[in-house]
């Protein structure tokens, strides 16, 4: 099984399937418009523009279920993301990633790849440990995702390779990439 099995809603409403992104290096990413983690979009829309002609892609999914900071429609949360940061990268539809409701992609990418734990230097760690801590001792032991802004970086076969916390510096996500491309 690989990412290419998967289909998705696009920002436009219509269906995608992530064949389309045979042979590239993909960056799956949950992602909210009210977060702290939504500065990241700059860096990404950077990653993306520097790397898109070498086949890097980032593949956006809108995610309401982390304190509600994705509130929007899926056509507002593409303008928001226009209008701040320029994105250009493919938006996809709002979904769940967590729970009964998950889509079958993120299942999956969870899955292949459970938590990997919050960057211990990044100055929103001891917030969200404490915060999920308070809602789930156990938390750090389950793969479910944790917050927003969680991605996955996917080969050029579609085999999931690594998982990212929102507090892992963008830097080394892009090392990453540059050494599948």
């Amino acid at each position: 099984m690989s990412i290419y099995d998967f289909k998705a809603v696009n920002k436009y409403g219509e269906e995608v399937s992530l064949h389309d992104y045979e042979g590239k290096v993909v960056l799956i990413q949950n992602s909210a418009t009210q977060c702290g983690f939504t500065p990241q979009y700059d860096d990404l829309q950077d990653l993306y523009e520097k790397y898109a002609d070498e086949g890097f892609v980032i593949l956006d999914f809108p995610c309401n279920q982390f304190g509600h900071q994705a509130p929007g429609s899926d056509e507002e949360i593409a303008t928001f993301c226009d209008s701040h940061f320029g994105i250009t990268f493919p938006m996809f539809s709002k979904i769940e990633v967590n729970g009964e409701n998950a889509h079958p992609l993120f299942k999956y990418l969870v899955s292949e790849k459970g938590f990997a734990g919050f960057d211990e230097d990044h100055q929103l760690t001891v917030k969200l440990d404490a915060m999920l801590s308070n809602a789930d001792p156990d938390y750090k032991n389950k793969p479910s995702i944790k917050w927003n802004f969680t991605k996955f970086l996917i080969d050029k076969d579609g085999t999931v390779v690594e998982r990212f916390e929102p507090t892992t510096p963008i830097y080394e996500i892009e090392d990453r990439i540059k050494e599948l491309l």
